[in-house]
């Protein structure tokens, strides 16, 4: 049984408390959280874009922490899960770290790459695991898809193009704040940078181009380059002002001998497939794989289920390991430096 804390009740902390509760061989023991009423349970002014609202929930045998340093001291906790704003994702993990906590923090790792070194380090130096939530691989299409390059039924993959683009979320404090949020490069594209590094491997160059707002990324195209100058990989990505489509994620990648593509929008507040997921194989067919689907909030539901597999066997996960994330964060910089100075940057 995986004993868990979770630091922070916002909406990210009520979806991955409603995932635990679905799954087997784990049990949130703990929680900390400044707001008054949220430490009663009363979570019902929690709302997002997804998943059912806050409820009052019932904190019956549940440790409630006001301080965090009281929860870090509760020996009954071994993984925190930390679903805090992004500027505190490394203090709060380096003190988890030290006080002997396995930790799962959510994703961005953190604003900047001296951030998460310093969490990788405090990780070795405790002997203790440090896995980052990075939920994208967990969504169906995307776990398709990494299943099927692996397979190698369909040959060596030859590259991919990626799309995720937001209205400007005007709902979100902070947003376009360097040292709270990080914009749509840090909090948005963050994704497809992770998705990327694990499919294709790290870059050796990338190339940018796009408008910035306030000294951030608003909107921009990646071109990067890799060792292997055969692999073709780019991605668009950022925020646009009208407020009609507010989501959209797509992606077209390319194998020897088969292509799979899909694109996915939220437009008038409805969600659908402007593109199903399909397979088209060097045959001339098209093939529609059989999804899970419905429910988003299972695809947290398997990435919770490897996060406690990975902290009962004492070994991190590939997809959510530290240096990986690590190596996004190191991408989204790159890219930013390429927009800023127009040139190709070095990875």
């Amino acid at each position: 049984m995986t004993r868990v804390g979770i630091i922070g009740i916002g909406f990210i902390g009520w979806i991955h408390w409603l995932a635990y509760h679905r799954l087997g061989g784990v049990q949130v023991v703990a929680i900390s959280e400044s707001i008054p009423e949220r430490l009663a349970g009363d979570w019902r002014n929690i709302k997002g874009n997804f998943g059912p609202p806050g409820e009052q929930v019932d904190l019956s045998g549940i440790n409630a922490y006001a301080n965090l340093d009281d929860m870090l001291r509760d020996p009954q906790v071994e993984l925190v899960d930390i679903t805090l704003p992004t500027f505190l994702h490394a203090d709060i993990a380096v003190r988890a770290l030290e006080a002997g906590k396995h930790v799962f923090c959510e994703k961005p790792m953190a604003l900047r790459l001296a951030d998460c070194e310093r969490m990788v380090a405090a990780a070795k130096n405790a002997n203790r695991l440090l896995m980052i939530g990075h939920v994208l691989p967990f969504f169906p299409e995307y776990d398709w898809a990494r299943q099927v390059i692996r397979s190698g039924d369909y040959g060596q993959v030859l590259g991919g193009a990626f799309r995720r683009i937001i209205s400007d979320p005007t709902w979100i404090k902070d947003f376009w704040s360097p040292e709270r949020i990080g914009g749509p490069m840090l909090d948005l594209h963050i994704h497809d940078a992770h998705f990327i590094r694990l499919v294709f491997g790290m870059p050796q160059e990338v190339t940018t181009s796009g408008r910035l707002r306030d000294g951030l990324p608003e909107f921009w195209h990646s071109q990067f380059r890799f060792a292997n100058r055969y692999l073709v990989v780019e991605a668009t990505s950022g925020t646009i002002d009208q407020q009609g489509r507010a989501f959209t994620h797509a992606f077209e990648i390319h194998l020897e001998r088969a292509t799979l593509a899909f694109d996915f929008a939220v437009i008038g507040g409805a969600g659908r497939y402007l593109c199903e997921p399909m397979l088209l194989d060097s045959n001339g067919n098209v093939e529609h794989p059989k999804l899970p689907g419905g429910d988003p909030i299972d695809s947290f539901v398997n990435e919770l289920r490897e996060v406690t597999r990975s902290v009962s066997e004492g070994k991190s996960s590939e997809i959510l390991g530290a240096i990986l994330a690590q190596d996004a964060i190191r991408l989204c910089e790159k890219q930013s430096e390429s927009l800023l100075s127009g040139q190709p940057v070095k990875i």
